[in-house]
């Protein structure tokens, strides 16, 4: 069943951690040209945050969590589960979520687990850390959610790097009796995997020497195996075909009208597809807040980072009605509505070693 409504939980905070390192596209001298500056236009991004080759996403992730749990006086035991959800994990394994459990102080006890999920992570993520805790009564729980995909593009593919930034992010939930909760739609359609697609480097086709050679496509682009591949129009159609069924239906579930939800928030693939799904939605423009232009695509850390860029005030004073849809890698997109009541949302902060 694709729609479904997990009661009894909470979102009681947000905070989003990027690398203080900013990489302006107007500075590279691939796109000082008119198609250059067509491709920015196009995209919607002006600069975005790069993190250095030290740096994972589970490293912008602690750095997020710490700053929720010590600002909002959690007790590092108080956490019963703690969900990772990344595609640049720390390693092939250990889990990377094992890891956070001990750098963050958690409980040996905390139920721990990584999920692979791109670009619609954060949702995905909303409904498997819910359901869990709605079940089994967990109290407490974080979900972190992040990638450095800087690291599995070419800085020769302008398909890719003027578009891609990193960003981690921590969301507390919570167990709430009688809270109506969160009503999820959730798809996938795996027909369409190799439209994004890094073909290299897992157990399918495992790294050899020509994995590491870099080939120049009919457009231009240069990138190796290893690295990221988008077919851009066969991710255009996917996501303004799906995304306006998928918030329609979750409206019709919940029997709201979109002219009473406080905000759309919506994957920031980039200004073209994003807008394009606005129009289709009749959506104003003061509905869907963007962090596009100053933090780009970062992949599924793009909606709570979103939320932290440019309604953290907002979060935290007002009570909102939300919904917010990631679509991707995969191909998967998942809708969620929800409700927030002033809820813990600091303003962005900057990692630094």
């Amino acid at each position: 069943m694709s729609v479904f409504t997990v009661k009894d939980v909470k979102i009681s905070g947000i905070a989003t951690c990027v690398p203080a390192y900013v990489d302006r596209n107007a500075d590279n001298p691939r796109l000082q040209n008119d198609n250059g500056r067509k491709i920015i236009s196009t995209i919607g991004v002006s600069e975005k945050r790069i993190a250095d080759a030290q740096t994972c996403s589970s490293d912008l992730c602690f750095c997020a969590a710490q700053q929720l749990l010590n600002d909002m006086q959690i007790e590092r035991e108080q956490i019963d589960c703690l969900i990772f959800v990344s595609q640049t994990p720390d390693y092939i394994y250990p889990a990377t979520s094992c890891i956070l459990q001990h750098r963050l102080g958690l409980s040996k006890e905390c139920h721990t687990i990584d999920i692979s999920l791109g670009c619609s992570g954060w949702v995905y993520g909303l409904s498997m850390i819910s359901t869990l805790m709605s079940a089994s009564r967990m109290k407490k729980g974080l979900l972190l959610v992040g990638d450095t995909t800087s690291k599995l593009g070419s800085k020769n593919d302008d398909s890719y790097w003027p578009l891609f930034g990193d960003a981690g992010t921590a969301t507390l939930v919570e167990l709430d009796e009688g809270n109506p909760g969160m009503t999820f739609h959730t798809a996938s359609d795996g027909e369409g995997a190799d439209a994004i697609m890094i073909t290299d480097g897992g157990y399918r086709n495992m790294v050899t020497t020509d994995s590491l050679v870099e080939r120049e496509d009919e457009e231009g682009n240069c990138r190796n195996r290893l690295q990221c591949k988008m077919k851009g129009m066969d991710v255009f159609s996917f996501a303004i075909s799906k995304v306006p069924k998928s918030v329609k239906k979750v409206l019709e579930t919940v029997g709201e009208d979109k002219d009473h939800i406080d905000a759309f928030l919506f994957h920031q693939a980039n200004k073209l597809i994003n807008e394009t799904i606005r129009k289709k939605l009749k959506l104003t423009e003061e509905q869907v807040p963007y962090s596009l232009e100053q933090y780009g695509n970062s992949s599924c850390a793009s909606i709570p980072q979103t939320m932290c860029a440019q309604m953290s005030d907002r979060l935290a004073s007002t009570p909102l009605k939300l919904i917010a849809c990631a679509f991707g890698v995969g191909l998967s997109w998942a809708t969620v509505y929800f409700e927030t009541n002033k809820i813990y949302c600091p303003p962005i902060i900057e990692y630094k070693l």
